[in-house]
């Protein structure tokens, strides 16, 4: 879907594709006629914008083999799709039993990463509709938080050299841009947007800049303005957003919420856990052990990196971070100036929530996705965004 700002940009807006289990080209196409294009059609728009996740075996095999991009093309038009951006943050096996730390693998130090990177965006150049001002793809913020040393940052900053070096050949080769955002994330090396103006200081930032993640700008417990106005004053751009919500937990010390929290416990994906201390932020890795293997203090709220379909909340007492989702979209989009073109809802947990709360076929998933994107359009709506 496209909206336009009061600045005249227009805004993407799309959802991401990997929600869906798809590791090869045949199940991406299953997965745009049996989700995407029912989504599109729900919606009742003529085009929908997807973010597509391309793991790097499919990326790779899209950039060597032109006939396999038009085909790609040929059934995203088939479906009224479109897509500007793409997830390149799983390198693969995204929907493996147990992911995990594995997400965070190869990372900025390694060669694999920068080659999965380049072919998505060779990929994405060939995909972009005419009228596209620009393609961004969003990727881990460098790597997971250890190890890492000066000889790690020395090595990522040559392939994020490298990278940008390969994404202005590929403008003069195709006439399009494509950038490359670095999503902050709980637990990595570049958490924050604190974290992001100290390491991704001199990149080229006609090429790179940051993905802002909503729901993790929520865990952090960063303010939306402050974070927005860190990185414009940085001079680093908002490549893209992804507008997502965490799960919000007032007293976390309480029977009710504690019991209400077991049912986020699973075994697929990592569900980082913040709470303000007199320090600053205190974390844990993941939900299991901030409940029992080695214990938050409880004493303050919770903020859990647990992506939550955004038009409705968890069981009471929990919540989820909507407010500070609605603060981040108007700090990226609400000012006379939009920070970002290019947002995307970003719900890739439907499938590990609560039993009594994920869908249980596919028409349901697919009410659920187009809800959440009905719920963001109104946002932007009251933002004072147009439909274009």
């Amino acid at each position: 879907m496209r909206l336009r700002h009061r600045d005249g940009t227009v805004v993407h807006l799309a959802y991401c594709s990997n929600v869906h289990p798809a590791e090869d080209l045949a199940g991406i196409h299953e997965q745009l006629r049996r989700f995407a294009g029912p989504v599109r059609a729900r919606l009742g728009v003529e085009r929908l914008g997807l973010g597509l996740w391309l793991p790097a075996a499919a990326a790779g095999r899209l950039a060597a083999e032109p006939a396999e991009l038009d085909e790609l093309r040929r059934v995203l038009d088939e479906q009224g799709l479109e897509v500007v951006t793409l997830n390149a943050f799983p390198y693969g096996g995204f929907h493996d039993p147990v992911v995990k730390h594995r997400v965070y693998r190869p990372d900025w130090t390694e060669r694999a990463r920068l080659d999965y990177t380049l072919a998505a965006a060779r990929v994405l150049a060939g995909l972009l509709p005419a009228d596209a001002a620009r393609g961004s793809i969003s990727t881990l913020p460098l790597a997971w938080w250890t190890p890492w040393s000066d000889e790690a940052a020395q090595a990522a900053r040559a392939k994020l050299d490298t990278l940008a070096t390969g994404l202005a050949r590929l403008r003069e080769e195709t006439g399009r841009t494509v950038r490359v955002g670095f999503e902050p994330e709980p637990g990595c090396v570049v958490e924050t947007t604190t974290d992001a103006v100290r390491e991704l200081a001199g990149i080229d930032t006609e090429h790179l800049g940051v993905c802002v993640d909503t729901a993790h700008l929520a865990t952090a417990f960063e303010d939306a303005d402050e974070a927005m106005g860190r990185l414009t004053g940085a001079g680093l751009p908002v490549v893209k957003a992804q507008l997502s919500a965490a799960l919000h937990v007032a007293d976390p010390a309480s029977a009710a919420a504690e019991g209400l929290l077991d049912d986020f416990v699973e075994d697929r994906f990592l569900h980082q856990v913040r709470e303000p201390v007199a320090a600053g932020v205190a974390g844990r890795d993941d939900l299991p052990d901030a409940l029992g293997g080695s214990p938050l203090p409880a004493q303050a709220p919770w903020r859990v990196h647990f992506h939550l379909p955004l038009h409705s909340a968890p069981r009471s007492p929990l919540a989820a971070t909507t407010t500070e989702l609605s603060a981040s979209a108007r700090a990226l989009v609400g000012g006379e100036r939009a920070l970002t073109d290019h947002l995307e809802v970003e719900t890739y947990t439907w499938s590990v929530l609560p039993a009594d709360q994920r869908p249980t076929d596919d028409a349901g998933l697919v009410a659920g996705i187009a809800a959440e994107l009905d719920h963001a359009r109104a946002e932007l709506h009251a933002l004072g965004l147009e439909d274009a």
